[in-house]
């Protein structure tokens, strides 16, 4: 099994103090993630945006993804609807979940919170079944924690 090293989670603060774009700060947040875990097909962001009550397709690394997710639909939707991370060691198990690549098997998302209000969500796909484990799970909270912190949700806001 694959671990995310915790230091992820100062190197993603580092990196983005300063940092006033949110564009920018998910993207490299993406890239940074994308880089540190093998065995993962896409690494990105659903954000919510109140102009369609949708989790719209935000910065990601992979394949072409689905676009808007409905909450409560599927793995990312359910994340954002109960407002918990999720780890799904077989996704075709998962009732409801949406296929936007036939290749991931297994998936971790984390709703990630900016002055109490979920503004997106963090997910990661893999090919591999039961790729993610709790100790990844709770670096990935940590380090949607510390990239919340930079990411200008009034900003955002305009966009989604």
């Amino acid at each position: 099994m694959y671990t995310l090293d915790p230091i992820i989670v100062d190197q993603v603060d580092a990196l983005m103090t300063g940092e006033t774009n949110p564009v920018v700060v998910l993207s490299n947040a993406s890239a940074m993630l994308a880089d540190a875990m093998p065995a993962t097909n896409w690494v990105g962001f659903y954000l919510f945006s109140s102009k369609t009550g949708t989790l719209d397709l935000g910065p990601f690394q992979g394949k072409v993804a689905c676009t808007h997710i409905k909450p409560g639909s599927g793995v990312v939707g359910t994340a954002y609807a109960e407002d918990k991370s999720l780890i799904v060691p077989n996704v075709h198990e998962f009732a409801g979940h949406i296929a936007c690549d036939s290749a991931s098997n297994s998936e971790v998302v984390v709703p990630m919170t900016v002055d109490g209000r979920i503004i997106g969500i963090l997910d990661i796909d893999s090919p591999e079944l039961d790729r993610f484990s709790t100790k990844e799970q709770q670096t990935l909270i940590e380090f949607a924690a510390a990239l919340a912190k930079h990411v200008d949700a009034a900003a955002l806001s305009k966009v989604y």
